[in-house]
């Protein structure tokens, strides 16, 4: 856990929240033991803007990885934050449905613990493309 946060806790330094003021670090354990982390980067034309869980899960599948452990968020305010629903989409996608999810802030040492199929109940799925 130390290691997660270490990692999420240093994507806040890089993230690119002009617009917002909002940095957010990511950090994805593999089933492996690795951590792949992401930051939020922002752009003038919000629609293009990508959130740090979705960098460091992108990151991973560039480099491979398709089997996930955990996921760490931070954010730099002193309120949690949960993923957004495009975060969410693409962890149903990519992770196991009990996958733990921890949310935490830089200015608390409160850690809240979800899961992938508690953040998106219904998930909607590569099943449901098919008729049968």
């Amino acid at each position: 856990m130390e290691k997660l946060k270490a990692a999420a806790t240093k994507m806040l330094l890089q993230a690119y929240a002009p617009y917002s003021h909002f940095p957010v670090g990511a950090a994805l354990l593999t089933s492996e033991g690795k951590i792949y982390s992401g930051c939020n980067i922002e752009n003038a034309s919000y629609g293009l803007t990508n959130c740090a869980e979705r960098t460091a899960m992108f990151t991973a599948i560039a480099a491979g990885e398709r089997h996930f452990a955990a996921l760490l968020i931070i954010n730099s305010r002193p309120k949690i934050i949960t993923p957004c629903g495009a975060c969410r989409q693409v962890l149903s996608e990519f992770c196991p449905p009990q996958m733990p999810i921890y949310l935490t802030t830089n200015q608390t040492e409160q850690l809240v613990s979800t899961t992938v199929a508690d953040m998106l109940p219904g998930a909607f799925a590569a099943k449901d493309l098919h008729d049968d």
